[in-house]
C-alpha cells in the first residue's frame, strides 16, 4: 500500500477510537458505493453520522479539515443518499469532520467537528 494511503487508514484508526471513545458506536469503516466512500458511518444516540477523515503531518498548507473542499462534500453527501437510500434508512443525519494532525507518533491531535457541513 502506498505510503499517503497508509497514513490516511492510520488516521481513520485514530479517528476510529475517538469516536467510540465519545460513545459513538461505529456502523461501518470505509463504506463504498462505485465512485463514492464514506470513512466511517456512526450512530451518536439516534443520529446517524456520516464522517470524513482528514489526516497531515504538517501545517504548511492549513488544518487537516481545510482540506474537505465543496467537492468532497457533494460526494459525501451523494454516498450519504445512497447509502439512505440502498438500505431504506429515515431519521436524523449529520455529516461530521474528524480533523487529525499526526506531528510525531506521541503528538497526534484529533478535531472533531460536528455538522461540519452546515456550519457554513
Amino acid at each position: 500500500m502506498a505510503k499517503h494511503l497508509e497514513f490516511g487508514k492510520l488516521g481513520e484508526l485514530y479517528a476510529d477510537k475517538f469516536l467510540q471513545d465519545l460513545g459513538c458506536e461505529i456502523v461501518l469503516r470505509n463504506w463504498r458505493y462505485k465512485n463514492l466512500e464514506v470513512d466511517l458511518i456512526v450512530k451518536d444516540a439516534d443520529i446517524l453520522v456520516f464522517v470524513e477523515v482528514k489526516t497531515r503531518s504538517q501545517l504548511d498548507f492549513g488544518e487537516p479539515f481545510e482540506f474537505v473542499d465543496w467537492q468532497k462534500k457533494r460526494k459525501l453527501t451523494r454516498a450519504a443518499d445512497c447509502y439512505l437510500r440502498k438500505y431504506k434508512i429515515t431519521g436524523e443525519i449529520r455529516f461530521d469532520i474528524v480533523s487529525i494532525l499526526i506531528m510525531e507518533k506521541e503528538n497526534v491531535q484529533i478535531e472533531h467537528i460536528k455538522d461540519a457541513f452546515w456550519n457554513e
